[in-house]
């Protein structure tokens, strides 16, 4: 029995109507709270049995990308934890890596409230934060003392010694900071001109760069003017440079895209990521499409959906997400590594992606709907779905429905 979907979800959406956004506030002040009792030894047991119940550890669920170990494919997205304040502690709720901000250079409030809805009549969520996060200095003095509390102990999802010896694509790398793979969200502050992007991401990638296993260039939000402009291959190209003569280290990074552009678009991204040597890209962002909708009308304001600024998460973008995923594997011969988000609530909609070409999935509007044992239900789900493909592992499903 789902106590979530079966009690919890309909209070939390129907019974208090609650504001989506001041409920996630208290879910992420509770996530705080628990990170903060993970350096502390004798609470430390809760967390064990929070992963015993909504975990599920297989070997044939793991992998190795860029020199680390993923114990499992699903993730949770970016713009879940803005502030990376559960960093250490995701894990315990089943995922195999977990993706912090969208971090910007300088600390920012955001759009106006409200700025979060549900539209319950398409599984989805109308989003206009505005990366809103406390800045990257912030959020690397976080990680820092996070790490230096001991609350990511080394090796739990990474790469042990000898494989990084073994590995020529792990050699470059460290070892995770966190016991598991932790990713780094990038955006561009709103107070900083166009023209001035690169650095503002390059100033935050020095920042961050110790601290996140990955990062992600995220030029595809819809929630901050002319973002999505970053998206052309000739102001992409000058924030990839940037970042690559800093990157040192070799840090995997990857580039986030939406699911609205052309696929003459996404082949230019796709070149530049070539061209960069990029680690992957994440496809996809929200969807500014409105067609197809049920949710004619936005209850909190009265105003049309078709009227209302914003991305659209869930099932709206589900379709069109495994499409590009699909193209990037077919344009890169499954070369270029893609993590694959949008609208994924059931084991069926991650086996999608995953067999149209992404290694790892993320996570975000479908955990707010299905709840916590919603990443069980998937990898339990995903390791059936194996057993019928006779495949012994995930990294053998890549792709495989993708021609």
């Amino acid at each position: 029995m789902d106590i979530y979907k079966l009690a919890l979800r309909p209070l939390l959406f129907s019974g208090l109507k609650a504001d989506p956004e001041w409920l996630h506030d208290r879910l992420m002040a509770i996530i705080d709270f628990l990170g903060k009792a993970d350096a502390n030894a004798p609470l430390r047991p809760l967390l064990v049995q929070l992963e015993q119940s909504l975990g599920k550890k297989d070997t044939r669920l793991e992998q190795t990308l860029w020199g680390l170990r993923f114990k499992n494919p699903v993730g949770l997205a970016a713009g879940f934890d803005k502030n990376a304040l559960g960093a250490g502690i995701w894990g315990s709720f089943g995922f195999g890596f977990a993706e912090m901000g969208t971090v910007t250079f300088h600390a920012q409030l955001g759009n106006p409230r409200p700025r979060l809805f549900r539209l319950g009549a398409d599984n989805a969520a109308l989003n206009r934060m505005g990366f809103n996060n406390q800045g990257a200095v912030a959020i690397a003095t976080r990680l820092e003392a996070l790490r230096s509390a001991g609350n990511g102990e080394r090796g739990g999802g990474g790469a042990g010694e000898e494989e990084v010896k073994s590995n020529p694509v792990s050699q470059s790398l460290s070892l995770p900071v966190f016991p598991f793979p932790l990713g780094v969200n990038l955006g561009k502050s709103k107070v900083t001109p166009l023209e001035e992007a690169a650095m503002d991401y390059l100033g935050s990638f020095k920042l961050l760069k110790d601290w996140g296993d990955y990062f992600v260039v995220n030029v595809s939000s819809p929630n901050t003017p002319g973002l999505r402009s970053l998206q052309d291959a000739n102001q992409l190209s000058t924030i990839l440079e940037v970042l690559q003569q800093e990157n040192r280290a070799l840090k995997p990074i990857l580039v986030k895209i939406a699911p609205d552009l052309e696929w003459e678009a996404i082949a230019s991204v796709i070149k530049l990521a070539q061209t960069y040597e990029l680690a992957g890209i994440v496809a996809t962002n929200t969807t500014t499409r409105r067609d197809g909708l049920k949710t004619q009308i936005l209850p909190q304001t009265g105003k049309p959906i078709s009227e209302e600024a914003g991305g659209i998460s869930g099932d709206p973008v589900r379709d069109r997400s495994t499409e590009v995923i699909r193209f990037i594997w077919q344009q890169t011969q499954g070369q270029l590594p893609i993590i694959g988000v949008g609208g994924i609530f059931t084991a069926e909609d991650a086996w999608e992606k995953i067999a149209a070409g992404a290694s790892l999935i993320q996570v975000y509007t479908g955990w707010i709907y299905e709840g916590p044992w919603m990443v069980r239900r998937i990898l339990e789900g995903l390791l059936q779905k194996l057993e019928e493909r006779g495949l012994s592992s995930i990294s053998e499903a890549v792709g495989i429905d993708a021609n």
